[in-house]
């Protein structure tokens, strides 16, 4: 039995860079979204969830995404994932994008964590002992990382899911509320970790705290029935979500 189930994380080759899958050297190494549509089918029809969002985000850019629930984040973290397909527009993958962090619920109850991890580390072309040492540190779930799944807590679960989506040699990556897990001092360890250690890499982050987008983001992505604008001013595009 496959550790992780194959539709709850993203094909890895679709989320290389254009060059690195053969198809030359060009293109811009940024994430590109182009007049993104997605519609669902309704009982009447179908409903728009996204209607024409546009944005890039190169390496070293932070966009946060704000958005009061049922306004298309998760939507658009899918889209950009590859996890689902846009009814028209286009996403460039100019950069090595990961998996969004908050994904843990294809990790298969059987399984142990060093056997995800195995698996994972194959697929992504990650040296098993490097993911091993790194997640093992950062996780800090001890003597759990060889018992199987099924006894880990939600937490646990979120702590494995993002220790091993950092251990891989993402330039992007697509960032979810998992970064508020644990308590007080692991989230200050997942903030260094991310925004400290990683200050090379793009970075879309779809959360409600508002003070991480204004600490962190250089810019932000505001949805709201669909729609969405890119600001540059940061504090400006948060007081404006605050009054949705």
């Amino acid at each position: 039995m496959p550790a992780i189930e194959r539709s709850d994380i993203p094909n890895p080759v679709s989320l290389r860079p254009r060059a690195a899958r053969g198809h030359g050297p060009g293109g811009e190494r940024a994430i590109i979204a182009t007049e993104l549509v997605k519609d669902f089918p309704v009982e009447n029809g179908s409903r728009r969830v996204l209607d024409g969002i546009n944005f890039r985000v190169g390496p070293g850019d932070r966009m946060g995404v704000l958005g009061r629930n049922g306004a298309g984040k998760s939507t658009l973290i899918k889209l950009l994932a590859g996890l689902l397909r846009p009814t028209s527009g286009h996403v460039h993958r100019g950069l090595y994008m990961s998996w969004p962090l908050a994904l843990g619920s294809g990790f298969e109850g059987e399984t142990t964590g060093y056997d995800n991890m195995r698996f994972i580390s194959r697929i992504y072309r990650t040296p098993f002992k490097q993911m091993l040492e790194f997640v093992t540190d950062f996780t800090e779930l001890g003597r759990y990382i060889y018992e199987p799944m099924r006894f880990y807590s939600d937490g646990m679960r979120a702590r494995l899911s993002l220790g091993i989506s950092l251990a891989v040699d993402f330039e992007c990556l697509l960032i979810d509320e998992i970064i508020m897990v644990g308590d007080h001092r692991f989230q200050e360890k997942c903030q260094r970790e991310i925004f400290d250690n990683r200050r090379h890499c793009g970075m879309i982050l779809a959360v409600h705290a508002m003070d991480v987008v204004e600490t962190y983001c250089n810019q932000v992505l505001v949805l709201k029935d669909g729609r969405g604008r890119v600001f540059d001013d940061v504090k400006l595009a948060c007081a404006i979500y605050a009054t949705l």
